[in-house]
């Protein structure tokens, strides 16, 4: 079967999973979206900063000219990274995704995060006396408005944004034009974000998950007793239900609504975790079980950029 759309406040349909391409190396990325086009996955999440871009959009090219796919079929999202966010280098930006990418236009275009770095072809310009990344003075909302031109011209169906905060959404929504259609971030069990969710769907924002199944090779933090795969209340559902770990996490989130991208290059797993979590639904205690695992833990706290004034989990 086909994964269920999920339908956008612009009026197009996302699929409520994706592939996710981050940290998935260039020299694999390639056949890994080859293979999720032909399992059946039309929806790919990429960024600029993950550095495949090519390589997917090889792959994707690839199945276009072999009529495995049409374009209006896949649903391709890239993001705006931290470098880019002077509102005249977003356009070109856009552009050098969509070149890599081997597309005319982007389904949706995030921007990666509210802080500004340094503008520049370094994409981590950092500080040498204290390693944390070199900021530059630039308003998200400012590069918003840029963002919103790529919608009027055509370059984009959507924008929307990742990795804001509550506080942040509020103000984009007091002042944007266009109100973002997406907010990505990261969502599992330890750290369930119902508030800003509910202020998303309270605005007809979808959201998609990152790291729905925890970050188990993340060079950042590591919340929870268990890594979430192993954590025994998940390991008890499992059986239950008898299908795997991310399959009960995967079914967890987009049974709330939520659309997930799970990162896989394998075909095994990237064919479990598109087919196999729409014939069953979890029942209300072990939604609850699941819930009660929230401890506000965090993979992706950004560390690097903490004293940028827009960071969005700084306290």
């Amino acid at each position: 079967m086909s994964t269920p759309n999920f339908l956008l406040s612009n009026g197009k349909n996302m699929p409520m999973v994706g592939l996710g391409t981050w940290r998935s190396p260039p020299e694999v990325i390639t056949q890994a979206v080859r293979d999720a086009i032909d399992i059946g996955y039309r929806h790919f999440d990429c960024a600029h900063i993950y550095g495949n871009e090519a390589q997917v959009g090889a792959a994707i090219m690839e199945k276009l000219e072999e009529g495995v796919v049409t374009r209006d079929q896949l649903f391709i999202t890239s993001k705006l990274w931290n470098t880019h966010h002077k509102p005249d280098l977003v356009r070109p930006a856009c552009e050098t995704s969509m070149r890599n990418l081997r597309v005319d236009y982007l389904d949706l275009y995030l921007m990666h995060w509210p802080m500004a770095y340094k503008s520049g072809d370094n994409l981590y310009p950092t500080c040498p006396d204290t390693g944390k990344a070199v900021f530059e003075d630039i308003d998200f909302v400012d590069t918003w408005k840029a963002m919103e031109e790529l919608v009027e011209c055509g370059l984009c169906h959507a924008i929307g944004v990742s990795n804001f905060n509550e506080q942040q959404i509020n103000r984009l929504l007091s002042m944007a034009k266009l109100k973002p259609v997406v907010l990505q971030i990261e969502c599992h069990p330890y750290l369930r974000q119902k508030s800003l969710i509910t202020l998303c769907y309270d605005n007809a924002i979808a959201v998609t998950a990152y790291s729905s199944l925890g970050s188990a090779h993340t060079p950042y933090e590591k919340p929870g007793a268990y890594p979430l795969l192993k954590h025994p209340v998940i390991l008890e559902i499992a059986a239950k239900y008898d299908r795997n770990p991310a399959q009960i996490l995967l079914r967890y989130q987009t049974q709330s609504g939520i659309i997930v991208i799970p990162r896989s290059v394998s075909k095994h797993h990237m064919y479990e975790n598109f087919k196999k979590i729409w014939d069953f639904g979890l029942d209300n205690d072990d939604l609850q079980a699941i819930d009660d695992l929230d401890c506000n833990g965090r993979f992706m706290t950004m560390k690097a950029a903490y004293g940028h004034p827009h960071h969005p989990f700084e306290i």
